[in-house]
């Protein structure tokens, strides 16, 4: 059949595109920009198509002759979030009855009690379902808990909650079931549903061989990871909302997307019914210490397939480096330094890559830890992101505080910035050669200020930048230098 992907940039979508394309289908990637996927193995066996969801126009090119259709979408960190999703299910409704589409499949939230108040991420799941399943097209939602798998939001709140606190004093919601499932039975589930039969509409709670309280969960995580027992004392008081703010400074997860997990976490998420595994017979769901053992076992090989910071940034307006050389009459502040190196392009591209995460930025570690602390204190993503990979990286992915913006390979790294700033920044790396045929590292960092606010930012930092910027270009050519000796 051939399928239309939303989301395909971001954690599930990612996954679900490659391994429709193993199950013989034909898969049709939307995205905002094309150019987002263009890194991704397997770009070259998809079409993508640039659309927007919030834009009703740009649809019908990308529903055309479209059979199935998932929306994997969401807006989980902006403010806003319960409103843009539900006009992006309102126009992807639209769409795909109006090309005829056989089947959507959505990845829904679970269903709280109907004697509980839902949280504004269940209720907005919750919304977009009914939306979905209203359209005219036969709809199938699956009811997911907490998905377990290499760089899922939910499995990295619990990973760096357990291995960072050996003492825990936690919210009540710790004693709340939970019934979490592996990623891998999530993307079955949602391959399957592609072929169910066109009269079955309805939404199905699915979920793992195991139902735990989230502090068991947390136990049970201690001890498949090798790490002595914790010890959890649950507090009455503490309220989800400084819940998300505690999770957010221990985790990489930021407060914009931890809030509405953690809300998530006040209701008990379990499967009431198994419906779907009549429908979807295969082989049995995996428990939840076998799920926790494959998503290490990822993550120890450095091959995590998506992460959830892969999905679009927080600041869906921003706006690639300006081209223009006048910079569009706005102010610009801009600090370039370039180095000699006694070392090949290659030797040098291998380093720029390399940058961020583990490998850290080869200046002041301590005013980038601080930097990335009072970023996090503001809510923003601070340093904790790491990457994906350890030596390569994608257009799109996140890196740190960063975003790929553009990759030349060999030549050129441009980073957009996603720390909270008064206005829009950019550092690039670069391995060229120069004049007398040596290797030369460029370095250029771009700052386009909003508002006094931005000016007098960039004031402030001015006298940091000789000792980081600089220090920065003079460890990355040692290190080169070093590793082609």
């Amino acid at each position: 059949m051939r399928c239309l992907v939303t989301g395909a940039t971001g954690y599930i979508g990612g996954r679900l595109a490659p391994r429709l394309l193993e199950a013989g289908h034909e898969v049709r990637c939307l995205a905002r920009s094309a150019g987002r996927l263009r890194d991704v193995p397997w770009a070259g066996r998809t079409e993508i198509v640039e659309a927007d969801l919030a834009d009703p126009a740009t649809l019908p090119a990308a529903f055309e002759g479209v059979e199935v259709a998932y929306f994997l979408m969401h807006s989980l960190g902006r403010p806003d979030f319960e409103r843009l999703d539900r006009e992006a299910a309102k126009n992807f409704a639209a769409a795909a009855r109006a090309a005829g589409v056989h089947r959507i499949v959505y990845l829904g939230g679970p269903e709280p009690p109907a004697h509980e108040r839902p949280s504004a991420h269940l209720r907005s799941r919750a919304e977009v379902a009914r939306i979905l399943l209203g359209s005219g097209v036969p709809t199938v939602v699956l009811r997911a808990p907490v998905i377990i798998g290499s760089g899922s939001a939910s499995f990295e709140m619990l990973r760096h909650l357990t291995e960072r606190l050996p003492v825990m004093v936690t919210p009540r919601w710790v004693r709340n079931r939970i019934q979490p499932i592996a990623v891998r039975d999530v993307l079955r589930y949602l391959i399957g549903a592609a072929g169910l039969p066109p009269e079955i509409n309805r939404g199905f709670d699915i979920g793992g061989a195991d139902v735990l309280t989230y502090a068991e969960m947390m136990q049970r995580y201690a001890r498949v990871a090798g790490l002595p027992r914790r010890i959890v004392v649950p507090l009455r008081p503490l309220s989800p909302w400084l819940s998300a703010h505690w999770v957010g400074l221990i985790t990489p997860v930021p407060n914009g997307i931890a809030r509405p997990l953690v809300a998530s976490l006040v209701h008990e998420a379990i499967a009431h019914e198994n419906d779907i595994a009549a429908l979807l017979p295969g082989p049995p769901v995996l428990g939840f210490d076998e799920s926790v053992r494959l998503a290490l076992g990822k993550i120890r090989d450095a091959d995590v397939e998506t992460r959830w910071s892969t999905a679009s940034g927080l600041n869906p307006s921003a706006e690639p480096l300006p081209s223009d050389p006048d910079w569009s009459g706005g102010s610009v502040y801009v600090d370039e330094r370039s180095r000699p190196v006694r070392a090949s392009t290659g030797e040098l591209w291998r380093v720029i890559e390399g940058v961020g995460g583990e490998n850290g930025w080869y200046s002041f570690p301590l005013a980038w830890s601080v930097r990335g602390w009072l970023d996090r204190l503001a809510g923003g993503v601070g340093l904790r992101r790491g990457r994906r990979d350890r030596h390569r990286l994608r257009v799109g992915e996140a890196l740190d505080w960063w975003r790929v913006e553009e990759i030349e390979p060999g030549t050129l790294l441009r980073l957009r910035a996603e720390m909270r700033v008064p206005g829009r920044a950019w550092l690039e790396m670069r391995a060229e050669t120069g004049d007398d045929g040596g290797t030369v590292y460029r370095q250029r960092a771009v700052f386009l200020p909003r508002g006094l606010g931005g000016h007098l930012y960039w004031a402030s930092v001015l006298p940091f930048h000789g000792i980081v910027f600089n220090g920065m270009a003079r460890n990355i050519t040692r290190t080169a230098e070093q590793t082609g000796a």
